[in-house]
């Protein structure tokens, strides 16, 4: 299989090339996106691990372009920008994976295996569901009894969170270092607040609740 490095990191873009070749893919290393239209079709890859911040065109936008002109390749983003809202512009730009710097090798490996196993005729969707509510982690897109459910990054976040483990109950502490990346009280009632709004946007206008306070504990997502 052949594998197109995208990466301006002379020191991880080698490591990628040489650890890659080791594992018997076909590698080729570009250090910026600016040549990468002609090297993608001049190569085909089969995927490409795409840099998120490259120097004079970002990977987000080279992502873009290289879905608008229907290029079927895998595309594996690279950055250290792993936030959920960062991760979530990755995948609406068209990426299939996004991984966070730094990174272990093996699970890149891992990633890459599962990308290659997906057949470019057949959209593979990974999916997390609780009964009616459906979040698609491919598109981030989420849906509930059919109906589209529009959620901002951060509400995404706590979603995916909550979906991940149905009826686990996770404390406002949990849900701000999952989703917000904080370890300490910002003494606010900021988690409340996005919890009330995603309770407003997936459950009021359904019968069955699936969103629930634990009071004094945290919050959970089951049918009940």
């Amino acid at each position: 299989m052949k594998i197109l490095i995208i990466e301006d990191d002379e020191r991880v873009g080698s490591f990628l090339a040489r650890g890659l070749k080791a594992e018997g893919y076909l590698t080729l290393l570009l250090s910026d996106g600016l040549h990468a239209h002609d090297t993608i079709k001049q190569f085909e890859p089969e995927v490409i691990i795409l840099d998120r911040m490259l120097p004079q065109l970002d990977g987000i936008t080279l992502c873009q372009q290289l879905r608008s002109q229907q290029v079927n390749a895998r595309i594996l983003i690279l950055s250290a920008l792993s936030e959920v809202d960062e991760r979530v512009k990755g995948l609406r730009a068209g990426a299939d994976d996004y991984l966070g710097k730094p990174f272990h090798f093996e699970e890149l490996l891992a990633r890459i295996e599962v990308l290659a196993k997906r057949s470019s005729n057949i959209e593979h969707s990974r999916q997390l569901q609780v009964a009616d509510l459906v979040l698609d982690l491919d598109s981030m897109r989420v849906q509930r009894a059919g109906n589209e459910i529009s959620l901002t990054a951060k509400e995404l976040g706590i979603l995916e969170l909550l979906m991940s483990n149905s009826g686990k109950v996770y404390s406002r502490e949990r849900i701000l270092t999952n989703v917000w990346g904080m370890n300490e009280d910002p003494l606010t009632n900021i988690v409340d607040v996005y919890l009330a709004r995603l309770r407003k946007k997936i459950d009021d206008a359904y019968p069955v609740k699936l969103l629930h306070t634990r009071r004094g504990i945290g919050y959970c997502l089951q049918v009940e």
